[in-house]
């Protein structure tokens, strides 16, 4: 059945994009993995990406049209999301710089797999590819419940890969973050580049 979807072809680009274009997971996995180690930002990964899926599944099967009902509720969990991603991105901004082989527990903030599938739920970015993906590639004939299962699924499968890249990345940049200095202008970077991710969307 999913091989008959006309816009199975496009939904696989919009996941891809979605997934791999910079944006507050994204920046959070970076940061994690090139400060803490690749490990470190596995949680992270994972829980983004399960509850990316979820809320995919969860907006299709009914949990939209009422959303859409209610634009207090939108607005009230958009500008949570923001004031929350505002305070991690002052948070990295201002983390000590902490030798990368110290023996003391990293500063800064660490989600694990529960606090980054929660981030999700008041992250702006996933909200908008959420009720794009419900939008736009469930319309149509067919067995609609059977497309947002489907289709939450492969976006699963597809994000995966997607943020373990950034993971990669961050974990291979962690050798030039050996003085004090490139560790304090990583954190700087980190928290602008998070801060802004937060706001893009309200201002564009």
């Amino acid at each position: 059945m999913l091989a008959t979807f006309p816009t199975l072809l496009p939904f696989l680009l919009f996941a891809f994009v979605a997934s791999i274009t910079p944006g507050p997971t994204n920046i959070l996995v970076l940061s994690t993995s090139a400060r803490h180690g690749f490990k470190a930002a596995l949680p992270i990964v994972f829980g983004a990406c399960v509850s990316a899926a979820l809320m995919v599944l969860l907006l299709g099967s009914g949990l939209g049209p009422t959303l859409h009902a209610h634009p207090l509720i939108q607005e009230t969990v958009y500008w949570a999301g923001i004031a929350w991603l505002n305070y991690l991105g002052w948070r990295i901004f201002w983390s000590p710089s902490v030798e990368l082989n110290s023996q003391s527990l990293p500063s800064g903030p660490r989600l694990g797999f529960w606090s980054s599938a929660g981030l999700q739920w008041i992250n702006p970015k996933s909200w908008m590819m959420a009720l794009a993906v419900i939008s736009v590639f469930t319309a149509g004939g067919g067995d609609k419940a059977a497309k947002v299962q489907q289709l939450s699924l492969l976006f699963f499968l597809i994000a995966l890969p997607c943020l373990g890249a950034w993971a990669a990345l961050g974990s291979g940049t962690g050798h030039l973050l050996r003085s004090d200095r490139a560790r304090s202008c990583f954190n700087r970077t980190m928290g602008v580049l998070l801060i802004a991710a937060a706001w893009l969307p309200a201002l564009v």
